[in-house]
């Protein structure tokens, strides 16, 4: 998938994670240039109408949703038959990678994440959303400090429509409140007690109940009071412990009636206003009772009022209720005698073993599977590197998990497309891909790109490369300059020799040079470098030696011819060609036979031409002085 663009949009850059329903990615939204987390529900759930609905769900659940602690919720679409959800991309990590990393926090920091959650929660549950999976792992935290929460993959919406869901218990099983562990109906305090859990580990480093399967967790938090987070770590203030507890009630009635209310007893505690309450002693739920039917029993276990009748038993009622408990009490003691001497298994090797092979090998010990992927320069992509409990471990209890570590082949990052890219967006788009740009760039001539953009580059695009790699690119120059003569500007101002280097795209070196010389007058061009008539690109500088004087000695000569006797009248023209350029000395009509007689002046070296009826018929050279002609 890396590199693939969904919709003609988003271009998907690399694998941050997944879950049991979806991958998650790091995307590039190319037409707003942003970063952005795609989500794509798994190959083989697409198919699945309950996993799609569920997926849609949490597109409709946050579209609704708009709070600086919630991830949001930019797009949804479907590529090649597999839906994605195109989110908000945060910069950081997960609580639960910090908690890992730190264990315990302080009691503070802890309680400022929990508060920005709550605020998130209040928001959720105004709009009548319940997130039913909160846990550190759906706590993103930004580089500034900043929570958002997100993975509204099994919300729903807290209405008199909601459906129970009795035969599958939705959420992670650490962080369950003991109403969704029995399969009913989540509510917004179950959203409270699962923040409990968070707190509880956000300040002790670990969850308040912990077990050898799912299952064991899952009776853990239905039956059994949770230890005094103080006893785990001392340091937790006696006020914010009553908080805790009170999240954590088996009865949703006895928690926090809000996320407000949680909020507004935990700003208290830093604020010293916090009160010493008597501790909050929860409700047995271990107590002995009566059985009922199941919809009667859990009304009693949540205090709620039956309508009931005494009636006096006969002897032979009570014989047959003494049969009836003895009964439950052998078969209830049967079957708890059966979930605690569950045989150990001990745990096989599969490190090297390809993640189908090592799934079917753990299964057939009764052994659940975990999975999580790094990348990995020596496994084959799909085989497992490593596992939590192996072979050298304690023996376990089916069915408990066992994580595998599998490799997701070498790490390599799909080389972007900088084609006409400047270097500042180069830069950032290679950073993006976790690349970097090779220093200096290169240059070149290309004919379709504009100079100071990008027009090649190596390794190309779409190529994989390791991490960190440096990408050489080539700017443009423009086209190739073809090649022109350079023209003759001697005896030329700089003005015009200007513009005479301009018909051929050429330039005039303005760093000019000056000599004295008596064949030219001042600011003439005396000579030039490159010489007239050498080929050279379009755009070369021409350089020039301009005369300072004094210039060429003037002279003038007398012109004497007749005009040709043939009965027609003529034109005279007599030209001079000398430092000046060529110009017009003479010109008038004359009669047939009639004799021409003027004086023409001239510098230094000259030419004089004498046309009839424009028409050469006389030339002569002066080199200067008074001469008859």
């Amino acid at each position: 998938m890396i590199g693939k663009q969904l919709g003609n949009r988003y271009e998907i850059l690399e694998q941050l994670g997944g879950g049991g329903m979806a991958i998650v990615y790091k995307g590039r939204d190319t037409f707003l240039n942003r970063l952005v987390t795609i989500k794509m529900l798994r190959p083989e759930f697409s198919s699945d109408q309950d996993f799609t609905r569920r997926f849609r769900r949490e597109a409709q659940a946050v579209a609704s949703l708009s709070h600086p602690h919630i991830v949001s919720i930019y797009d949804v679409g479907q590529e090649e038959g597999v839906q994605y959800l195109v989110m908000e991309y945060v910069d950081g990590e997960d609580l639960k990678t910090l908690i890992r990393r730190e264990g315990a926090l302080d009691a503070e920091r802890a309680v400022q994440i929990a508060l920005q959650v709550l605020e998130a929660l209040e928001h959720a549950h105004e709009n009548n959303i319940v997130h039913r999976d909160i846990k550190p792992h759906n706590i993103l935290l930004t580089k500034s400090g900043r929570a958002k929460l997100t993975d509204f993959g099994i919300a729903r919406e807290a209405t008199a429509a909601t459906v129970t869901q009795t035969d599958t218990i939705v959420g992670s099983v650490h962080y369950l409140s003991p109403e969704q562990a029995r399969g009913e109906v989540a509510g917004p305090k179950s959203d409270i007690y699962s923040l409990g859990v968070v707190l509880y580990e956000m300040l002790t480093g670990t969850v308040p109940f912990a077990g050898d399967s799912p299952i064991s967790v899952a009776i853990k938090h239905i039956q059994e009071e949770p230890e005094p987070p103080s006893r785990r770590n001392p340091a937790i203030p006696p006020a914010l412990e009553q908080v805790v507890l009170r999240a954590l009630a088996k009865n949703p009635g006895q928690r926090f009636a809000s996320a407000r209310e949680m909020a507004i007893h935990l700003e208290d505690i830093f604020r010293g206003n916090a009160e010493e309450a008597t501790r909050f002693i929860p409700v047995d739920e271990m107590a002995t009772r009566v059985i009922k039917p199941a919809g009667q029993s859990w009304k009693r276990a949540r205090g709620e009022a039956t309508p009931s009748r005494r009636r006096k038993l006969r002897p032979a009622g009570w014989a047959a209720l003494a049969v009836l408990l003895l009964a439950l009490l052998a078969g209830g003691g049967f079957a708890l005698h059966r979930f605690l001497n569950v045989p150990e298994v001990q745990v096989p090797s599969v490190v090297r073993y390809s993640l189908a092979d090592a799934e079917r090998i753990l299964a057939e010990r009764g052994l659940d599977v975990a999975v999580r992927r790094e990348h990995s320069d020596t496994v084959p992509e799909g085989y497992v590197i490593d596992q939590d409990i192996g072979p050298e471990d304690p023996p376990v209890k089916p069915p408990r998990v066992i994580t595998l570590t599998v490799s997701l082949g070498p790490d390599r990052r799909v080389v972007p497309d900088l084609y006409r890219l400047n270097l500042d967006q180069a830069r950032q788009r290679l950073s993006e891909s976790g690349l970097s740009l090779a220093e200096p760039a290169q240059e070149g001539y290309d004919d379709n790109v504009p100079p100071g953009l990008i027009f090649q580059q190596s390794p190309a695009a779409g190529d994989k490369v390791a991490p960190n790699s440096r990408v050489t690119v080539y700017l443009s120059r423009g086209p190739k300059p073809r090649q022109v003569q350079v023209p003759d500007l001697t005896g030329m101002n700089r003005e015009q020799a200007r513009a005479k280097l301009a018909e051929s795209q050429l330039s005039l070196d303005e760093n000019v040079q000056w000599e004295s010389s008596t064949d030219f007058l001042p600011d003439q061009i005396i000579r030039q470098d490159p010489a007239a008539n050498t080929p050279v690109n379009q755009g070369t500088a021409v350089k020039v030696v301009l005369s300072k004087g004094p210039g060429p000695m003037p002279g003038e000569a007398l012109v004497k011819f007749s005009v040709p006797d043939d009965g027609k009248n003529h034109q005279v023209k007599i030209t001079v060609s000398d430092v000046r350029g060529t110009n017009v000395a003479y010109a008038n009509p004359h009669p047939p036979g009639s004799k021409v007689e003027t004086t023409v002046r001239y510098l230094g070296q000259a030419i004089i031409r004498v046309y009839i009826d424009d028409k050469l018929v006389r030339e002569q050279r002066m080199e200067g002085g008074k001469k008859d002609g």
